[in-house]
């Protein structure tokens, strides 16, 4: 995969050698003739590669492109190195210079010359990179693509084995077919039309080598996660036994569903249904898996339903096709002059939906011409032939991958450093990617927006699923990868020397040379013995067992493989202590310790001047040295942890800020922060890059500092704002100007009147307002906002009896929670009123004895919950009760 590290490294030079503090004085001349030479190799990568692999895939005894790309490959590797490693050496000694690096830097360039000489014997063509739709990067929903084909029979005979109430004892529906055939499409739409039909809920995502108390705890947290409770304190220090107790406790004598997906285990079915208890009452649980005898082991012991996937027929195949590939205002029609080859070319699919999505997807990003599609149709022809189902998807998905540009291949080839089945949030990855230096810059935009166009991109090409979408806006919030998809990623990345998965089964690294590594219940022990040739740049951990050794000191000790380390992400690890020697690691841009175990951080964290990303949430990490304030690079500081089992304004707990906050000028997220001092209020007028900001132990004496402070911040998107106490006041009224990007706005605690600049928020789409005890009513500032799409009034924010909506209010409010008023007792929706509404959320309100009036207009709404709620209320929408027809058109729960 030579054309993707040239890439990088040309990307990599081209900011140095135009940096204003001239990191590369002594040397400057022979880096420029490196990117250079680089640069005319570039364009005949793309066929180089695809020469390497089929060397690779065929029985020649000739392999000389493969090692010819191989040294391409190292050699950029190497490059990278050795201009890092000059850095840091003018970093630690300004006044000179190192000769011996430079002698190495020139050297390179000696090589890559070689190398370029050497690549003429083998008449590679010239292919110009192209541009990856450049004009097609907007967010798309791809649930309204109606990617969705050739279900619907299936769907329906699974829904009817799911609610037979005929079937009182307990099931199990086995849903059996080879990957990419849509078995887990079908399990969570099928999971989605029935969960809440049953008194609790679950579907969980198996990975292929699980351990049995892993799977149980995970059963338990989906279940809470369901019906929104908290999780069971002490879960994850309880064994086996304690684990398939609590289960069978939490699931006594409820009727439950739960779906095993992607199963592999053939003794599944031994390993959790002691777990799963039987009562009689229409318990159903839900197995897919590629394998047959998964299912047939059910059988043994349980009462068991099979459905065999089935491939896709032609008509269905197409119908799937051409609405992947052609846009909604085409009607999905095929262009008369594209209609036979585009048969051939599902054809070539054997009715597999994964395969069928992912050439639509390629051709997607191609012109809508009979050349450009014959040249994937042949490329299909010399690769399928006859192979087995498999290997034929397999390849389908390995040229979907070879079509992308070499800045997508590095940040595609990322999902394979996650495990199997892992939801990944798209800000994490996002996040990584540009710590990694895969993003480049563009004129106007973030380097987030950038990245999330790329994510975008991968997406509408059908290389990346979207697992989680957001409940307001639609877009993509978590993300992952096919399996199959996934076997792909991780063999070109393992291939390419791009990142090693090291799991519980490895033993030895002697060796092995790779830029980055992935710890999947495995050991730092490990490193050892490491390879001093490998030079590692990423360190991802995905240990979560209290088990499982994460000593930090291991890294930080082996200097000579890990000095160049960009990325230290140690997310819901057992890590309890961050090494001293941790600001050794010059070239640091991302740490993160989110959900770890650490409490504080050295003071030598203030020489890692390059980070740009150092995420503290749910860590018990409270206060920061005073030397944080050196790094000038960084862009996102958050920090916060929560206490679930607290209600109160104090649940949250963050970071305490001291002077010196204002020299972090390039700061986009400041979340979530303690400030004491009206002298640190003020420098935060100096962070006017800042996107997010969330503050907590306001006094009211810090308002009209903090009001001048937050209108210097033009940027601003989400501004968070909480009290010291529920009694203690936070006085706004002194801002004029607001910042006009801001869409999220959250105030927690007492307001003598709702802030009359709200008005002025044009882009407002989320609002909350907590214990503010408000005497006025505050839908009358806030009924002007229009673009609303979230509307939190709870906690005693508003004191009076009545919130009344009318007629008009709120056209695109899809959320609204009013939540612990204590006060009210009556709530009136007029018609066309909150059009749009699809979860309303209210009580405990003991006063209120009658169902919101006016409910019977909402008929988009989709989700009602009611909390604590007088009796009086409650019979009235029982079954018999008075107001029951008001409802009961809407899916609704009641919580006591």
């Amino acid at each position: 995969m030579a054309e993707t590290a040239v890439g990088f490294v040309i990307n990599y030079l081209t900011p140095l050698l135009t940096e204003e503090a001239n990191l590369l004085r002594g040397v400057h001349s022979e880096v420029l003739g490196i990117k250079l030479e680089l640069q005319s190799i570039q364009c005949f990568l793309k066929d180089a590669d695809k020469k390497a692999e089929s060397e690779e895939n065929t029985s020649t005894t000739s392999h000389g492109v493969k090692v010819w790309v191989k040294q391409l490959r190292d050699v950029s590797f190497r490059i990278q190195d050795a201009v890092d490693e000059y850095i840091f050496y003018l970093a630690q000694h300004p006044c000179r210079q190192s000769g011996f690096i430079a002698s190495q830097i020139r050297n390179l360039k000696i090589e890559v010359c070689e190398i370029r000489d050497g690549s003429k014997r083998y008449g590679f063509d010239t292919i110009a990179e192209r541009s990856s739709t450049p004009t097609d990067v907007s967010w798309y929903d791809p649930r309204k693509k109606a990617e969705v084909v050739g279900i619907e029979s299936p769907k329906t005979k699974l829904i009817g084995w799911l609610l037979n109430e005929q079937q009182s004892q307990r099931t199990v529906i086995s849903v059996v077919g080879t990957g990419g055939l849509g078995k887990t499409t079908l399990a969570k739409q099928v999971y989605n039309s029935v969960k809440d039909k049953f008194a609790c809920h679950a579907l969980i995502a198996v990975s292929q080598s699980y351990q049995k108390e892993d799977l149980l705890k995970n059963v338990i947290k989906k279940l809470c996660e369901g019906k929104k409770e908290p999780i069971p304190e002490g879960i994850e220090a309880m064994d086996e036994e304690a684990l398939t107790n609590k289960l069978r406790e939490y699931l006594r004598q409820k009727r439950y569903v739960v779906i095993f997906d992607n199963v592999w285990n053939d003794n599944f079915w031994g390993d959790i249904e002691h777990a799963l208890p039987e009562h009689g009452n229409g318990a159903r649980i839900v197995i897919t898996s590629r394998k047959m005898k998964v299912a047939d082991c059910c059988k043994i012991s349980a009462s068991v339903y099979v459905h065999e996937m089935q491939h896709l027929p032609p008509e269905k195949a197409r119908e799937l096709f051409y609405k992947r590939i052609f846009k909604p205002e085409q009607e999905g029609q095929c262009p008369a002059d594209l209609l036979k080859l585009s048969d051939k070319i599902i054809d070539k699919c054997h009715g597999v939906p994964l395969a069928i999505v992912a050439v639509a997807g390629l051709l997607s990003t191609k012109s809508k011409t009979v050349d450009e599609w014959a040249k994937l149709h042949d490329s299909l022809s010399s690769e399928l032939v006859d192979d087995p189902h498999l290997i034929s998807v397999t390849r389908i998905l390995s040229l979907s991958y070879s079509d992308l540009p070499h800045h997508l291949k590095s940040c595609f080839m990322y999902f394979g450093m996650y495990p199997e089945d892992y939801s990944i949030r798209c800000s994490r990855i996002i996040q990584q990617w540009i710590a990694e230096g895969f993003v480049e810059e563009k004129k106007n935009k973030t380097m987030e927006e950038v990245a999330y166009e790329y994510l975008i991109e991968l997406i509408n090409r059908s290389l990346v699923q979207v697992s989680r979408f957001h409940h307001i806006t639609g877009k993509a919030r978590e993300c992952c990868v096919h399996d199959l998809m996934r076997e792909v990623v991780v063999r070109k990345m393992e291939d390419s020397s791009f990142c090693h998965v090291i799991s519980e089964n490895q033993s030895t690294f002697r060796g092995l040379i790779t830029r980055r590594l992935s710890f999947v219940q495995s050991s730092f022990d490990i490193l050892r013995n490491a390879d001093q040739n490998c030079q590692v740049r990423s360190v991802l951990n995905f240990n979560t067992g209290d088990g499982i050794l994460l000593d930090m000191s291991i890294l930080i000790t082996q200097k000579k493989n890990f000095k160049l380390l960009k990325l230290l992400d140690f997310e819901d690890g057992p890590l309890t202590h961050v090494h001293e020697d941790v600001g050794n690691l010059f070239h640091l841009r991302y740490l993160s310790l989110r959900n770890s175990k650490v409490k504080m951080l050295p003071r030598s964290i203030g020489k890692l001047v390059n980070l740009e990303i150092l995420d503290l949430k749910h860590s018990l990490v409270f206060e920061l040295p005073g030397e944080i304030y050196r790094l000038c690079k960084l862009r996102h500081l958050l920090g916060y942890n929560r206490d679930y089992a607290s209600f109160g304004i104090d649940w949250t707990k963050g970071i305490k800020i001291k002077a010196g906050i204002g020299c972090l000028k390039f700061l986009r997220k400041l979340y979530l922060v303690e400030i004491n001092e009206i002298g640190v209020i003020k420098e935060l007028g100096k962070l006017t890059q800042l996107r997010k900001l969330g503050i907590f132990k306001l006094r009211r004496e810090d308002g009209k500092i903090l009001c001048e402070c937050i209108e210097k911040m033009e940027h601003l998107e989400t501004l968070e704002l909480t009290a010291m106490s529920e009694d203690d006041f936070i006085d706004l009224v002194y801002m004029s100007s607001p910042p006009k990007c801001l869409r999220s706005l959250w105030l927690k605690g007492r307001l003598r009147k709702l802030p009359e600049w709200i008005t002025k928020l044009e882009n407002l789409s989320r609002i909350g307002i907590n214990w503010s005890k408000l005497r006025d009513d505050p839908l009358e500032i806030l009924k002007s906002q229009h673009n609303l799409v979230e509307l939190h009034i709870e906690d005693n924010a508003y004191d009076g009896a009545k919130l009344q909506f009318e007629d008009g209010v709120f056209p695109r409010l899809k959320t609204l929670r009013l939540r612990n008023l204590s006060g009210l007792n009556s709530i009136i929706i007029e018609e066309g009123a909150l059009p749009n509404l699809q979860q309303l959320y209210f009580g405990p309100s003991p006063h209120m004895k009658e169902v919101p009036f006016g409910i019977g207009h909402l008929t988009t709404l989709k989700d009602l919950c009611v909390f604590e709620m007088p009796d009086e209320f409650l019979d009235g929408i029982r079954p018999e009760g008075q107001h029951r027809h008001v409802v009961q058109h809407i899916p609704f729960r009641c919580r006591f």
